[in-house]
């Protein structure tokens, strides 16, 4: 390895602030991935199987696809444009700038913004770029790359964040993670307001319908493609699924292999510009279609990495990333690679070339801890060897020339004996009775001088009892166990299965909604029938009535009454509440209605559209929406059937009040979005 890759491992592993954030983002990510998967509707692996399928054959035949996709986006009214390399990118972003006359772009997180460079392309032409996520905000004052593709700050601790902003921000010292996450919204609330371009990235292109995908948990995603009048969308060529049924099965499994939750805040699905009628959004939207070596990638032995739908799943698991962190990711020069951990070392020298990252593929213990992790089962190790074997090349002995004679000569008496099954296990037995004559510590052999090998590896003691002999004498009682552990897994697993078809065969989708809307922190109000239609309008006049009253406010931002039931809004204005039917940032509360709404995840789904004006969702502090029971369903691949999803320039799945963990993995709500959401259920 390079002398600068190795010094970046080193100052990593003596930096205790870095190694307690990584083992506190390592711990948090990987409980919450196995609580999400197991809240799937199938078993985990089965879906993995099948979203592999989707990705490999997407990839197979991503000519096909991508035609199909420019053709219908164009149709829906987006500008389409294609970029073969970064400098061709940055330079469309750039001239779309230029005509808009705009001085200021408000950006949530993208990770091909990064790849190209465009933040510093375009300060360096007097054009302000500001990040909006919180974690991106973070590392932008601090001017460092994003340490994770999903976790932007994980290096950083509560009171490296807390000087950064008394520092560039000038606010009081702070150590509270809550007053930093309100710092960072006051902050950067008129940034979006003022914001001439939006720039967002997209997850997920569907191809038969032109849908741009997005998912955020923050609602910066939403600003930024919300309240500016042009929208600019930065997609890698490869990031296509066929249709929207296969969307839901990428959305099943991204948030559950990201952060564990079942779905993001926010999933915004974006057909066109914003319509002749609609009420807000964008009069201009641009797509930027980023090739930048991805054609070539696709042809060579590490396609598969263009599989990845850039969870972090496999940043979490890996045992090298969670001790050295991203930024020891550098080519031999320094420069940090915008792709990071074991998919980051395939992706890329398989991107920008086997002498500048090649050398990343040495960081990883090949345990398979990746693969394991992965939600769409990429086989990482293969790749990662295949990187050490010459990558895209493979050019035949690149590899060995890399490698020391000592170590080659090594390898080669290791595998002749780990063949002869006799012979390795007298040799265990050998070394096992030797450790009882090695010193106490486990890390006994280091020898750097005399191979290489051990500058960054420390060799563990044999074992004196080895998994060999242990397996021989395990207890037949034992054996039955765990027979019986794998028997209890399959009942529990049929049990919930058969739970979650009894809920979406009765009336109980409603407390189903209610619960997982409870999770969320949301509120949860059931509005009963009992007296007609009318006394039910009333009791929740009264009700939204008293909720406001409690928070002394005094005016909303709503949809238009047409959109809401009938003599609500006039309820309220006839008990002295102001009813602003256009965007307000000033105004703390918004209403709403809502199209349909998913159990399984305590989801809303809002369209935009005619009278139904997105920033009263998006703006105030305090969202309250007004939903009728006949319109939960109880899962998402339902509501991606409805016909107003195609239909509405833009559609929203808000599931709970904004949040974000981008401070030492601490949950906060509200950082961009709403603190609160209260759905009111009208009954049938």
């Amino acid at each position: 390895m390079p002398d600068i890759f190795q010094t970046q491992i080193k100052n990593a592993l003596a930096d205790p602030n870095l190694q307690s954030a990584l083992d506190t983002n390592a711990e948090n990510r990987l409980h919450a991935r196995v609580q999400g998967y197991a809240s799937l509707r199938e078993e985990w692996l089965i879906l993995r199987e099948r979203a592999h399928g989707v990705r490999d054959e997407t990839i197979a035949n991503l000519d096909q696809y991508l035609t199909q996709f420019i053709d219908k986006v164009e149709s829906n009214g987006i500008i389409v444009h294609k970029a073969e390399d970064a400098s061709e990118a940055v330079q469309i972003v750039l001239d779309i700038a230029q005509h808009s006359d705009a001085q200021l772009i408000a950006k949530s997180k993208t990770m091909v913004s990064e790849e190209i460079g465009l933040n510093h392309a375009m300060t360096s032409t007097g054009i302000r770029v500001v990040e909006t996520d919180l974690g991106e905000y973070i590392i932008q004052l601090r001017n460092e790359p994003p340490a994770h593709i999903i976790t932007p700050a994980v290096h950083l601790k509560r009171e490296q964040v807390g000087q950064t902003f008394h520092e560039k921000l000038g606010v009081p010292l702070t150590n509270d993670i809550a007053t930093m996450t309100s710092v960072a919204r006051q902050e950067l609330r008129q940034i979006f307001l003022n914001a001439d371009i939006g720039i967002s990235g997209v997850n997920f292109g569907v191809a038969d319908t032109g849908t741009l995908c997005m998912v955020t948990n923050e609602g910066n995603g939403r600003m930024v493609t919300t309240i500016p009048p042009v929208h600019i969308a930065l997609m890698g060529i490869e990031r296509l699924v066929p249709s929207m049924d296969d969307l839901a099965l990428m959305l099943a499994l991204l948030p559950r292999s990201a952060t564990g939750q079942k779905i993001t805040v926010y999933v915004n699905l974006i057909n066109s510009p914003r319509q002749t009628e609609d009420a807000d959004g964008p009069f201009e939207r641009h797509l930027v279609l980023v090739n930048n070596g991805r054609t070539a990638l696709r042809t060579s032995p590490l396609s598969e990495a263009l599989l990845c739908i850039r969870c972090g799943a496999g940043l979490n698991a890996c045992p090298v990333f969670r001790e050295i962190g991203g930024h020891s990711y550098v080519n031999p020069n320094g420069k940090p690679s915008t792709y990071p951990g074991p998919i980051g070392s395939i992706v890329s020298p398989g991107l920008f070339g086997q002498s500048e990252f090649g050398q990343l593929a040495r960081a990883s213990s090949l345990c398979g801890a990746c693969k394991e992790a992965c939600p769409v089962d990429i086989d990482l190790p293969k790749l990662l060897l295949r990187v050490r074997a010459g990558g895209i090349s493979m050019q035949p002995g690149r590899a060995e020339s890399k490698i020391s004679l000592s170590v080659q000569l090594g390898m080669k008496i290791y595998a002749w004996l780990v063949t002869k099954p006799k012979i390795f296990a007298f040799s265990q037995q050998i070394a096992g009775l030797a450790t009882s004559l090695l010193p106490g510590d486990p890390h006994w052999m280091q020898v750097p001088g005399f191979t290489g090998w051990g500058r960054s590896r420390d060799l563990p003691k044999p074992s004196r009892h080895p998994f060999r002999s242990w397996w021989a004498d395990r207890p037949i009682k034992e054996m039955e166990v765990e027979l019986s552990d794998n028997v209890e897994h399959e009942v529990l697993r049929e049990k919930r299965l058969n739970s979650q078809a009894e809920k979406s065969d009765t009336k109980s989708l409603i407390d189903w909604f209610a619960a997982e809307l409870s999770a969320l922190d949301g509120r949860f109000e059931l509005i009963e029938s009992d007296g007609g239609r009318d006394a039910q309008i009333l009791k929740l006049g009264e009700q939204i009535l008293s909720l406001l009253h409690g928070k002394d406010i005094s005016s909303i931002m709503s949809w238009q009454t047409d959109q809401l039931p009938s003599g609500l809004v006039d309820y309220l204005k006839d008990h002295g509440i102001q009813v602003v039917q256009k965007a307000d940032p000033s105004i703390k509360a918004g209403l709403t209605g809502v199209l349909a709404a998913i159990a399984e995840t305590g989801t809303l789904v809002l369209h935009s559209g005619p009278e139904r004006l997105q920033a009263a969702s998006l703006l105030p502090e305090v969202h309250i929406a007004v939903l009728e029971a006949r319109a939960i369903f109880s899962g998402m691949d339902q509501v991606f059937n409805l016909d107003e999803l195609m239909d509405s320039a833009a559609v929203t799945l808000i599931s709970g009040p904004s949040r974000t963990a981008d401070i030492e993995m601490t949950l906060s709500l509200g950082v961009h979005g709403p603190r609160e959401v209260y759905v009111f259920c009208l009954s049938d």
